[in-house]
């Protein structure tokens, strides 16, 4: 994980000043930053109760949002817009999440409205994915290019891409949803999170991961995983890195194999899109460039697009992971509210 952006001080910060959201399952985090994307406070996080009513945390985040205005000495009227990152299938005309699963219940909640109500603050909305990857092209690992894909590799496969200042959301809020693309259109192909046979999702998430380390376990293929598990330690791409850092074949295979994967996705994407930069983030990229394993699981991907793409795509499209870690969320939410600010004062 990328070290957390460090705030700046207030008296070197240039207005206006924006609100970024960034709404999860397990945990929102909440920063404020100025037009330069640099954080002026120390981003605050807090649990999702996701059991709670929406209203409840609607009243949460913009009580949080206050006392960070308050704790950087700024006024609220000095803040511009309020970015806010959704997960999941979202109208954006009229600011709901559709049917979320990690919000049950939460369907048809005009969260944007009601955040907007709460703060006093104009609220803009976007999907978590495609925030992340505007944080990325902002101030990120993809500043400086003209447009950029962002994979999201966690529990799913999230994406977001950017041309231009053109957030890609599409008409009835399924734009880049390509963690469920088709990578194996066969009847045998795993299951994904959705449903549906042989999405990317399927092959190249952390639950796909687990998911095929368990089979080699049960055919007796990684003896020293099997050990490991058997004494406790939680069957996780994290342990896979830690074993394929160790030098266990087995686990390096693992690895190795989602990136051969993700390398079929990614062909797709940029065929699709023809973007600067395409970008691996999100909780599972085994080390990052830090990593030995990592760069490996990077290069394997790199090698797989070079073999399957056109020439001109595979040696002009910069392969690399996110820069911002856990901060591209509200970030980027906060830059697509400069965004619409910028567009629409």
């Amino acid at each position: 994980m990328a070290p957390a952006v460090k705030p700046i001080p207030l008296n070197r910060a240039i207005a206006p000043f924006f609100v970024g959201v960034d709404l999860g399952g397990t945990s929102t985090k909440i920063g404020l930053v100025d037009d330069l994307g640099r954080p002026v406070c120390q981003p605050q996080e807090f649990p999702t109760a996701v059991e709670d009513v929406p209203e409840q945390l609607v009243a949460r985040v913009a009580e949080v949002i206050n006392q960070m205005i308050q704790t950087s000495g700024l006024e609220s009227t000095e803040i511009a817009r309020v970015g806010l990152g959704c997960p999941g299938i979202l109208d954006l005309h009229t600011g709901v999440m559709v049917n979320p699963t990690n919000f049950p219940g939460w369907g048809g909640f005009p969260i944007r409205e009601a955040l907007a109500d709460r703060s006093g603050m104009p609220v803009v909305m976007a999907n978590d994915a495609s925030a992340a990857a505007y944080g990325e092209l902002w101030i990120g690992s993809g500043r400086g290019f003209r447009s950029l894909v962002l994979l999201t590799l966690g529990t799913g496969v999230g994406c977001g891409a950017i041309i231009g200042d053109v957030i890609i959301e599409g008409e009835h809020g399924h734009g880049t949803e390509c963690g469920h693309i088709l990578i194996d259109p066969s009847d045998t192909a795993p299951v994904c999170s959705c449903g549906q046979r042989g999405h990317l999702e399927a092959f190249a998430s952390a639950t796909a991961v687990v998911r095929r380390a368990r089979e080699k376990i049960a055919a007796g293929e990684a003896p020293l995983l099997a050990e490991k598990v058997s004494n406790g330690e939680k069957l996780s791409p994290l342990l896979l890195a830690k074993l394929a850092e160790a030098g266990d074949q087995p686990s390096l295979d693992l690895i190795l194999e989602t990136a051969r994967y993700l390398g079929l996705g990614i062909v797709t994407l940029l065929h699709t899109f023809d973007p600067s930069g395409l970008l691996l983030g999100g909780a599972m990229t085994f080390g990052g460039d830090k990593s030995p394993v990592g760069r490996r699981f990077l290069e394997r991907i790199r090698e797989e697009v070079r073999r399957r793409a056109f020439a001109a795509l595979a040696n002009k499209v910069a392969i690399r992971f996110a820069a911002l870690g856990g901060d591209a969320g509200f970030i980027g939410a906060a830059g697509i509210a400069r965004l619409h600010h910028r567009r629409y004062r």
